[in-house]
């Protein structure tokens, strides 16, 4: 049985594929070890082949900071879309809570993809909003449980 294709280049031919992984480069973290922090350049976009990322946003919980965990990713799925969305910053943290392999993919070298290849563009382009409206829905379920939370407690 042949792998799954990762989320970001489904429904792309085997031509395609191939050319889209030559413009990576891979990478390994050895587990604890940050992929990137909040704010950092977005350059590269990552699927990950091997393992976890956990995406963290920190905040000051009583005082102290604390990586608040918003979701984990695994093999075959996308973090670091920021590389293609402007401003191009990281939005979240992540790091990897057990050894990892990734394909990092230099937005750049993708641009020049794309525009040598619109089709392929287009087709990365709908996957990945795909994985976008992931992250919203998830925002929007914790933000929902939070409202909850402060309605219960002014209407007691």
């Amino acid at each position: 049985m042949a792998p799954e294709q990762p989320e970001l280049l489904k429904d792309l031919g085997a031509k395609d594929v191939q050319q889209i992984l030559a413009i990576g480069t891979r990478i390994a973290l050895r587990s604890g070890a940050s992929l990137f922090q909040l704010g950092d350049p977005a350059e590269r976009l990552f699927l990950i082949e091997r393992g976890r990322i956990r995406l963290t946003l920190p905040m000051q919980v009583r005082g102290r900071q604390e990586d608040v965990v918003v979701e984990e990713r695994t093999a075959g799925q996308t973090v670091g879309w920021s590389a293609l969305i402007p401003p191009h910053r990281f939005t979240l943290a992540a790091t990897a809570p057990l050894d990892t392999e990734l394909i990092a993919l230099p937005r750049e070298e993708l641009r020049r993809y794309f525009a040598a290849h619109p089709t392929v563009g287009y087709q990365i382009t709908l996957n990945l909003a795909v994985v976008i409206g992931h992250r919203l829905q998830l925002f929007q379920a914790m933000w929902l449980r939070e409202m909850q939370r402060t309605v219960e407690k002014h209407s007691a």
